[in-house]
């Protein structure tokens, strides 16, 4: 009986093991090549959010969202990553948060106040800011 419990945890830890390492060399999502489920405008994504965050995540939360805007801010950080926030016309200053993905290599990232454009992200959901991250450019023609 004692080798049959020792057979099974081996195994259920030889699975375990397995899924794990599944799990953590699985590649990242390309945001660049992925379908964009949405395409709205800044303004109205926030408005969405400010106004029934639970119906808005239902739409839109961890969604391939194009979202575009006139950016407000531009933050760099010592690593380099960026970080743009466009503007939504919000008393309080709160806007769309988009973090440029780390993953991928972007034309470029000297974005300017007053700018506007297109960035594609995975919808994080809202605190003060709608947040977006995995962010890229997308080019409009």
């Amino acid at each position: 009986m004692l080798k049959k419990i020792i057979i099974a945890l081996l195994a259920v830890g030889l699975l375990g093991g397995a899924i794990g390492y599944y799990l953590w060399n699985k590649p990242h999502m390309d945001v660049q090549a992925a379908k964009t489920d949405v395409s709205i405008a800044a303004e109205q994504l926030f408005k969405a959010y400010v106004a029934d965050e639970n119906a808005a995540n239902a739409q839109y939360l961890e969604k391939t969202i194009a979202v575009k805007g006139v950016i407000r801010e531009v933050d760099k950080a010592a690593d380099g990553s960026v970080k743009i926030i466009f503007e939504t016309g919000d008393a309080d200053g709160f806007g769309v948060s988009c973090e440029m993905d780390p993953l991928t290599k972007h034309k470029r990232t000297d974005f300017q106040k007053g700018e506007t454009i297109t960035l594609k992200g995975i919808c994080a959901g809202f605190n003060l800011d709608v947040q977006l991250s995995r962010c890229v450019e997308v080019n409009q023609n």
